[in-house]
């Protein structure tokens, strides 16, 4: 019986040691992702959207908001596009296509209709510090950056986090 316990024992603790270290990569790697990222007061963002309306940032103050980067080719932002088009019917969402070619025929293609400001030379994403897509920014009704996810963000965490500063 002693010899199973230690067996089973030093198993465990092979696991618990796989796991620490998963969690430190993965700590590191965000870190090194968000090292850059634009914190505090969230920079007004100026162009015109794909359906050739203007960005009208006095519209997003006042209420909670998520700005979103992403780019068309890129798989994690495509596992994500459904639940940034289904945010987007109940908050106020800014989506920013960066380093993405033809992305109203790609959003076309893909049956979305959020808002989408094209940066194709990421000029918004360095503003905003990106280094990867996608990344996401929750801004509190005053306009400061409260929540910043880089990667994939699933929808109850976004919705989550857009209601928290919503209450």
């Amino acid at each position: 019986m002693y010899k199973n316990f230690k067996k089973y024992y030093r198993g465990w603790r092979k696991y618990l040691f796989d796991f620490v270290l998963i969690v430190i990569i993965f700590v590191a790697v965000r870190g090194y992702q968000n090292q850059t990222v634009l914190s505090g007061q969230a920079v007004p963002i100026e162009g015109v959207l794909l359906d050739k309306s203007p960005i009208q940032w006095e519209r997003y103050q006042g209420k909670p908001m998520l700005i979103h980067f992403w780019a068309s080719w890129c798989r994690i932002c495509r596992i994500e596009e459904d639940s940034i088009q289904s945010i987007s019917e109940d908050y106020a969402v800014l989506s920013i296509a960066s380093w993405s070619e033809d992305t109203l025929s790609y959003m076309r293609q893909q049956g979305l209709s959020f808002p989408t400001l094209d940066d194709v030379n990421g000029k918004w994403a360095e503003t905003y510090g990106i280094k990867a897509v996608p990344a996401s920014f929750i801004v509190n009704s005053e306009g400061q950056i409260k929540f910043i996810e880089s990667g994939y963000s699933s929808e109850v965490g976004l919705r989550l986090r857009l209601w928290w500063l919503g209450i």
